[in-house]
């Protein structure tokens, strides 16, 4: 909640109102931008002179996209929906259980394995990248969609998240379930998963976001056309031999379009999973 104090009821309204519509338009810039230049031609696009909208829009611009030989888009864009797709409940799911056992379970040596946990996080991307990489291709990974979607499937930061939301569900409602002769799985399944919801969305989608959004290592394992990504075929699309901007502009523009859709379909979701998941600001 924005507060001016000092001003008048009116003043203040206006001046909230004017905060939000500056915020709202650095927000939109880039989404504008993006449209724009993938209706414009590449003479449009180099010209010195700014126009803010194309007087002639180039519609076959993403016409092309999926046209050209030689970038497949389109079964790119069906990998990464299919790696968001698969890694973005999977990952999600297998959280959800860790976090419940590390909150609820009595076992030794659960606080070790809460700590390596916790260490996974301290480790950056990059020492861990080559061993995966060898071990992946070991097993046959390289080219292949599953050798893509299995490293990613183990997120420790999610399940620090469930753990935090799991150690602050009411014990009451499990002793219940206890009674009923409901074992450790029963009352993960049948009590604290079906409670989780908006954890299990808002993290979920978060999941999917990062996984659509992954370059690097589809880029090192898919090596073949066949495996490649939605965001390995844009980058072809600007390489030190060719420049091909509308065709970069109309990717973008739909490469993007499955992230605002989630984004705007599961924002109550996020917001509210990560207000219940003990994060303190």
């Amino acid at each position: 909640m924005i507060t001016l104090p000092g001003l008048p009821r009116s003043a203040r309204i206006l001046a909230r109102g004017l905060l939000v519509g500056v915020l709202t338009a650095a927000f939109l810039a880039p989404f504008y931008l993006m449209l724009r230049n993938s209706l414009m031609d590449s003479q449009g696009l180099t010209a010195p002179e700014w126009t803010w909208w194309p007087s002639t829009m180039h519609f076959e611009n993403f016409t092309a996209l999926f046209d050209d030989p030689s970038v497949s888009m389109g079964p790119a864009l069906g990998n990464s929906l299919l790696i968001a797709a698969v890694t973005a409940p999977v990952s999600t799911l297998l959280a959800s259980a860790a976090g419940y056992a590390l909150a609820r379970i009595p076992v030794p040596g659960r606080g070790v394995v809460l700590a390596l946990v916790m260490a996974t996080l301290m480790i950056p991307g990059s020492v861990t990248f080559v061993p995966t990489f060898v071990v992946v291709g070991s097993m046959g990974g390289v080219n292949t969609l599953w050798g893509i979607i299995v490293p990613g499937l183990f997120n420790p930061f999610a399940v620090l998240l469930f753990r935090n939301f799991y150690l602050q569900f009411p014990s009451e409602i499990e002793d219940a379930g206890r009674i009923d002769g409901l074992g450790w799985l029963g009352l993960y399944r049948r009590i604290a998963l079906p409670s989780s919801g908006a954890m299990l969305a808002s993290l979920g989608a978060l999941s999917f976001i990062d996984s659509w959004n992954s370059f690097l290592w589809p880029l090192v394992i898919g090596q073949d056309p066949s495996a490649w990504t939605a965001q390995i075929a844009l980058s072809t699309f600007l390489t030190s031999q060719t420049i091909n901007l509308p065709g970069l502009f109309a990717g973008a523009v739909v490469t993007i379009t499955p992230l605002v859709v989630m984004f705007l379909v599961a924002q109550r979701y996020i917001v509210e999973g990560i207000a219940t998941s003990g994060l303190k600001g």
